[in-house]
């Protein structure tokens, strides 16, 4: 029996659902339920009536889907160097600080969060719907984290006050493009239109034709008229992206900014890891009965905007 056909079968056994982010291999994208970016999944989590869920993406993701389902089974299939970097830029400890330095604001979390920071929030935010959550107050003053180049990227689409901390919070993977790649691109690829993250650097916003979410890029592509993409996140993008287009038999050209640009936290999952995870049940994810009601709360303001 091939790994594939045992994870099939353990999955059908044991009422597990299966959740991977669009930056996972190729491999696990394949035997997934559902796959989505950081919003996508957050709702298909809330949503399921299984009885274990597979999270195959990193610490946080696997936290936010614990907190959504506290009486369901969650499990990772990868415990070690699983952790998003970015996630764990914004202590509980910094967020209390600056609630009482701008008592009358209110606080949204990039949901690329620990579990610990989500529950001082008002609200939590992706990529996706970060503009909207933050318009979505009445106050003027909004601490917003960790993302700095998110907070740009919502700046630019809000009037409020967005008070970002900590002054240097980014994702080391989007941090790698640069203006020379954009101009190396633009310059091989004349007619392909530019894609970038939020979480790329604000010179790189203003000159990309569009800055989406990975689920925001996925629509573009597909339902785009232009059939040339230049893809600025993480390379894993593009495989989930010709994924799609094999299902719907569309043919278009992607080129990854940069061929590095890798997170290595979202590639420690595999087949047989997996398959593993399913065998044995673990590592399942546990969290303080505290920290899953506040930071619920947190999430679920931003799911009813939706």
């Amino acid at each position: 029996m091939t790994v594939i056909n045992n994870i099939k079968k353990l999955k059908e056994k044991k009422n597990a659902v299966i959740l991977a982010h669009n930056y996972q291999p190729i491999d696990i994208l394949k035997v997934a339920d559902y796959i989505g970016d950081s919003l996508e999944l957050c709702i298909k989590a809330k949503e399921t009536d299984a009885d274990i869920i597979v999270f195959c993406g990193v610490d946080f993701m696997a936290e936010t889907a614990k907190i959504l389902n506290e009486d369901k089974k969650v499990l990772i299939p990868e415990i070690k160097d699983t952790q998003c970097p970015m996630a764990h830029q914004i202590p509980p400890k910094l967020i209390e600080e600056y609630k009482k330095r701008y008592p009358n604001s209110k606080v949204v979390i990039y949901v690329n969060t620990t579990g610990e920071s989500k529950a001082q929030a008002d609200s939590t935010c992706t990529s996706a719907n970060a503009d909207k959550v933050v318009n979505s107050f009445k106050e003027d003053n909004i601490i917003f984290g960790p993302d700095q180049n998110l907070a740009y990227y919502v700046k630019k689409r809000s009037d409020k006050n967005i008070i970002g901390i900590p002054e240097d919070g980014h994702c080391y993977v989007h941090k790698k493009f640069t203006l020379n790649d954009v101009e190396e691109k633009r310059k091989k690829y004349p007619n392909a239109k530019l894609i970038v993250h939020p979480e790329c650097d604000p010179q790189l916003q203003d000159i990309a034709d569009y800055v989406l979410s990975t689920g925001g890029m996925l629509k573009k592509v597909l339902h785009s008229e232009y059939d040339e993409f230049i893809i600025g996140t993480e390379v894993g993008m593009i495989d989930r992206i010709k994924l799609e287009m094999e299902k719907q038999k569309i043919t278009k050209k992607l080129i990854p900014l940069n061929e590095n640009a890798i997170c290595e936290p979202m590639k420690q999952i595999t087949l047989e890891k997996l398959e593993k995870c399913l065998i044995e049940e673990k590592y399942e994810v546990i969290l303080d009965k505290e920290i899953i009601n506040k930071s619920k709360k947190a999430i679920e303001y931003m799911l009813k905007l939706e």
